[in-house]
């Protein structure tokens, strides 16, 4: 194949989205940060390694009193504003193209927190309200 010399319809998804089995006692809440864990089940964004960020939940799923996989929460992969850490954790438009990391359910900070916090996703950009995130497990950020 050789390059393109013209325009081309290229199909393209806008917004992926995934059901995920619930880990036991999680309450997962609308718009806040959706991690996997080693066992395959999602819950809210925390602190902690080997959590893999797989986007934002679309909805609310209250799983506090069930078991394991017994609700399924639909997630958003994307873009998404989260708030931005503080100090020198805090994110700036230097950061923009770099991993990010996960702090609770809705904060992303600019370190692993030396080593303790799972990637989020990476930085697109930074603005006065938060930090705009590409939120996708397959984007390579993890390699």
């Amino acid at each position: 194949m050789v390059a393109a010399t013209q325009n081309r319809n290229t199909p393209s998804v806008s917004g992926h989205r995934r059901g995920y089995p619930v880990a036991a006692l999680a309450l997962c809440l609308a718009g806040t940060i959706a991690v996997v864990d080693a066992d395959g089940l999602v819950q809210p964004g925390v602190t902690g390694l080997g959590l893999v960020a797989v986007g934002i939940f679309e909805a609310r799923v209250d799983n506090s009193a069930g078991a394991d996989g017994e609700q399924t929460a639909e997630v958003l992969r994307g873009f998404a504003r989260l708030e931005n850490s503080a100090g020198a954790d805090e994110i700036t438009a230097a950061d923009i193209g770099k991993a990010c990391f996960i702090v609770d359910n809705q904060t992303v900070a600019k370190t692993d927190g030396t080593g303790t916090r799972s990637i989020a996703g990476i930085v697109d950009a930074v603005d006065d309200v938060g930090v705009w995130v590409l939120i996708d497990p397959t984007s390579g950020v993890l390699l």
